[in-house]
């Protein structure tokens, strides 16, 4: 580990990474477990990837959590999985909290239980004054869904006459989105070997640089962080232009 701190320019410390947290079920198959199993077993890598982002000094960090693509999955897998967020949520973002972290989400909250959503509020508010990282989780997220909602909210309001079609540009769109008041993603990593960005973060990520691994999430822990950010300070990042 100490050598690939050594390794790693803190000059050249990304602003916001997201994660595509892949392979939990096939990681829970591999060993004849339910799929679920994988899922249960993710939050030790949840865990080091935040500690991971605190000892570089990483800000922001935005999570794949639960897309909407994913409610069309068999129904007892939906079922385990809130299940398993009712059960396990509190202490997960109580151990979160615990490490100063601040949570915010992005996505469809209302498609998951009351109780849920309580949860997740109540540590929203509990951890809004937290200052180490922010932890942004993605639930029933879908960047396509995004992009429509805002441009109807958008339209909306033309209709109403509160703007003009003169007063769209880039940060009058972003200021529509979920992630309004977030930087844009310079690095997205996917694990499992899986690569594409399934519908995530299509509009803040169009000027990320994309690491793949075929590590699945129950194994990623804080040394294969540091790999895919040392393999991020590779990268030569000219956003269109000429160096």
């Amino acid at each position: 580990m100490k050598e690939l701190l050594e390794k790693i320019d803190y000059n050249n410390i990304p602003h916001h990474v997201a994660i595509i947290m892949d392979g939990n079920g096939r990681w829970a198959e591999k060993r004849g477990k339910l799929r679920t199993f994988g899922h249960e077993k993710a939050i030790q890598s949840v865990i080091d990837t935040i500690n991971g982002c605190k000892e570089l000094g990483i800000p922001y960090i935005t999570l794949y959590v639960f897309s909407s693509e994913n409610w069309n999955r068999p129904k007892q897998e939906i079922d385990s999985l809130m299940h398993l967020f009712h059960t396990n949520l509190k202490v997960n973002l109580e151990e979160i909290h615990e490490k100063n972290v601040k949570i915010m989400t992005i996505g469809d909250l209302e498609r998951f239980s009351e109780v849920i959503q309580k949860e997740l509020f109540f540590f929203m508010r509990k951890t809004k004054h937290n200052t180490s990282v922010t932890l942004v989780l993605a639930l029933s997220y879908s960047a396509r869904e995004e992009i429509l909602r805002a441009t109807k909210n958008i339209a909306k309001k033309i209709c109403n006459g509160l703007f003009s079609l003169k007063d769209i540009d880039y940060s009058f769109f972003k200021n529509h989105l979920y992630t309004k008041d977030l930087p844009d993603v310079d690095l997205i990593i996917r694990t499992s070997g899986e690569q594409r960005i399934s519908n995530f973060l299509l509009w803040q990520s169009a000027y990320a640089e994309l690491y793949f691994t075929n590590i699945l999430w129950p194994d990623f822990r804080k040394k294969d962080f540091f790999e895919a950010i040392i393999n991020y300070q590779k990268r030569k990042r000219r956003f269109g232009n000429v160096k």
